[in-house]
């Protein structure tokens, strides 16, 4: 028997014509890897909620969902809680208490255990997950890999059969991603449990899955293996997203077997392109533009007494470039944004904007500064994105056609009227970019900007940074998406004890490391030294990349 059964599901949220689902038919089998992937706004969340009662949206549903041969809604309280996981996108959501072992027994407290269990279950899964060297530490000083380990830990204390996962790795840097979807698997195989699975991220995922479920307009397009999705979807725009030894395979029109991993990847590429190695001839990026922002010697600490977050550091950005950022969770990377925005002032150092010493104020937002923040929600607080767009263009004394022109150009018009809260993730990520550009920027602060967003739309917010640039704005992005920077960025850097250690073009900058470093440069560089893009691999093997 099936652990969970989902028949003819349907459901409609309030006030909504278009059902978010459509007659959806899935089964899980007990111990199964499924993988749910598709564009932002299909479905996937709603699904996943719908799936664990406690978090389940209000609206119409139609259907049935069977837990263990049983419908859902019979589950008490105390079954969910216990046999039903779910971990979310933003780990600083789920955490409930300020110490780490107190969040590890909160469930098992609640459910009313005695004291000697809860401490050999807390010590077990503490001891499984490699918690004890921060087992008295206080959650908020936690990095944000630690802490979705720790939610993730705090899950599984409960014993559940299923574990609900929507988008668990968005926000960790790739270090931290691997190592969760690496114990995501060691959970799977070791103890069983059945894991549902959203992600954007398929690299790591798509090779261990046992099924993919391919959402596509809240309707169940395919649900296959990953080989044979990959042959399926050989031609479909969301080609794109899937792993780079799938999209060089499918770029190069071969009748082999197609790659899922990156070792699988090198030897596709050893079997039937090893006549072809080569270097890549890179173009060096030229800085022409003037220096738009100049910080020297910068060191900042939160408190008189505590380390130094940023250490002596001096960073140069020039007019009409995008310059990316990429680090390790906690490493202190939104602080200096933060700092170059002037919300934090550091105790030594210049930071000089435009040309001119920074002071704060109004006016180096007027037509000039924005700080998108790795949480969107935060910069909405109408009950419209038109309302908060409306609120804005009052306070810049811009026209109303700039609405309608921001609008168009993000392609959000079906979002105006919308609640920013009741978007999904890549929704608000584009709500929220738009609300920065209804100033105009000349330069754009970027904290995680591609958090939440599909492939498809990662291509045309790459268009859009293009545009941007070529009308004279500068980019400065911090991310943990490295195939994005390397597609994106005129400049990468890595930020590393407080300070940038190393920076350069994309090819010289990621073809140098092992662990920052794209897909598609660890599958190519015993052949291709500095390739670092797909379809920079395929055109060195004769193909044509999509």
């Amino acid at each position: 028997m099936e652990l969970l059964e989902i028949k003819d599901l349907s459901f409609t949220y309030p006030d909504r014509d278009v059902p978010a689902l459509r007659s959806l038919a899935l089964r899980l089998p007990r111990g199964s890897f499924t993988l749910l992937c598709g564009a932002s706004g299909c479905g996937k969340t709603t699904l996943l909620r719908l799936l664990k009662p406690e978090t389940a949206p209000r609206g119409t549903l139609q259907g049935a969902i069977l837990y263990d041969g049983r419908p859902l809604d019979t589950l008490d309280a105390r079954e969910s809680a216990a046999r039903i996981g779910f971990v979310g996108q933003f780990p600083d959501e789920q955490l409930v208490t300020d110490k780490v072992w107190h969040e590890l027994a909160f469930g098992l407290e609640n459910l009313g255990l005695p004291n000697a269990d809860i401490r050999r279950r807390v010590g077990e899964m503490a001891s499984y997950f490699g918690i004890q060297d921060w087992y008295h530490r206080e959650t908020d000083r936690l990095s944000g890999g630690q802490k979705q380990l720790l939610n993730l830990a705090s899950v599984m204390v409960m014993n559940p059969s299923l574990l609900l996962l929507d988008e668990p790795t968005a926000q960790l840097d790739p270090i931290a991603a691997a190592d969760f979807i690496a114990t995501l698997r060691r959970l799977n195989r070791e103890l069983g449990v059945t894991v549902l699975l959203s992600e954007h991220r398929l690299e790591e995922v798509f090779p261990i899955a046992d099924r993919v479920v391919f959402l596509q307009d809240g309707c169940i397009a395919q649900c296959l293996p990953p080989r044979e999705l990959c042959g399926a979807l050989r031609t479909h725009s969301f080609a794109q997203a899937l792993p780079a030894a799938a999209r060089i395979w499918s770029a190069l029109q071969t009748d082999a077997p197609c790659p899922m991993s990156v070792r699988e990847g090198r030897e596709f590429l050893q079997s039937h392109f090893s006549d072809r190695a080569g270097a890549l001839v890179a173009e060096q990026a030229a800085q022409t533009g003037e220096a738009v922002l100049e910080a020297k010697d910068i060191g900042f600490r939160y408190e008189k007494d505590a380390p130094d977050v940023l250490r002596g550091l001096s960073l140069t950005l020039y007019g009409g470039e995008i310059f990316a950022l990429l680090g390790a969770n906690g490493s202190g990377k939104t602080t200096l944004l933060n700092v170059l925005a002037g919300l934090e002032r550091p105790y030594q150092g210049t930071l000089r904007i435009f040309g001119k010493k920074q002071k704060g104020g109004r006016a180096l937002y007027h037509h000039g500064l924005t700080l998108l923040p790795q949480d969107p929600k935060c910069l909405f607080l109408q009950d419209s994105v038109r309302e908060d767009y409306r609120q804005l263009l009052a306070a810049m004394q811009e026209p109303e056609a700039r609405l309608t022109e921001v609008a168009q150009r993000l392609q959000i018009e079906h979002l105006l009227d919308r609640h920013p809260y009741d978007l999904s993730g890549g929704e608000q990520q584009k709500c929220a970019l738009g609300k920065l550009l209804l100033t105009r920027p000349r330069l754009m602060l970027m904290d995680e900007p591609t958090k939440g967003m599909d492939a498809a739309y990662k291509q045309e917010f790459l268009s859009l940074l293009r545009q941007l640039r070529q009308e004279g704005c500068t980019v400065a992005l911090v991310t943990h998406d490295v195939e994005f920077a390397a597609e994106a960025a005129d400049r990468c850097a890595l930020f590393f004890d407080g300070e940038i250690i190393a920076h350069g073009t994309p090819n010289a900058f990621f073809s140098g490391n092992y662990f920052y470093t794209t897909a598609a440069s660890r599958i190519a560089r015993s052949l291709f030294p500095n390739a670092v893009l797909c379809r920079e691999v395929a055109a060195l093997c004769g193909g044509e990349a999509r």
